[in-house]
């Protein structure tokens, strides 16, 4: 009876625990590089060394981006807001099965190069499902992206991208349009 009371106990304060915000730690299985904590620290612009770029791709909000990617660890762009009829991004990709690259929208680092694997329509398909384009795991480049413990998606920069949210299909990182709306790469050497 003891023992069972126990229980009752653990389970409930871990309840408490978990209803109160705490984040679950995961490790998430190759080819997902992990990430520590250290790369979100404070620098010169929030998270991130500096602004957005100019000249973001889409029709995107710059003040909304620069917002999400570099003062933002658990908030996003609205859900739907890639296919809004302001934003352009379903009128500027290739309607076809050519992959499209996407650079973050600070540094202009190759983060995502999308279809790869599926058809544009199922990788569209998927991100209107979700609400965020929405990549897997062959689509990531692991030079540059790594996902924190929480899921929390991010550049080795510290530049907020979305979240890692795993479904019956593997990882799904759902990522806001406006963090990889850069137009390419670009030199980050004085950045």
């Amino acid at each position: 009876f003891l023992y069972l009371i126990g229980v009752t106990l653990a389970l409930v304060a871990a309840c408490i625990h978990t209803s109160m915000g705490a984040r679950e730690a995961k490790h998430f299985a190759p080819p997902v590089v992990m990430g520590e904590e250290a790369l979100m620290a404070k620098k010169g612009h929030g998270t991130c060394t500096r602004g957005v770029q100019d000249g973001l791709l889409f029709n995107v909000d710059a003040k909304k981006a620069d917002e999400i990617c570099c003062f933002n660890r658990h908030y996003a762009e609205h859900s739907g807001y890639a296919f809004t009829p302001k934003v352009t991004w379903m009128k500027d990709v290739p309607q076809d099965d050519t992959a499209r690259e996407y650079f973050d929208s600070i540094h202009g680092k190759r983060a995502f190069t999308a279809p790869k694997g599926r058809s544009f329509n199922a990788f569209v398909q998927e991100s209107m499902a979700h609400g965020w384009p929405s990549f897997r795991d062959s689509e990531v480049n692991w030079d540059v992206v790594r996902v924190l413990p929480d899921g929390e998606c991010v550049t080795v920069d510290g530049v907020h991208l979305g979240h890692n949210i795993p479904d019956r299909s593997g990882n799904r990182y759902c990522i806001n349009l406006v963090c990889i709306a850069a137009p390419g790469e670009q030199c980050t050497a004085n950045l």
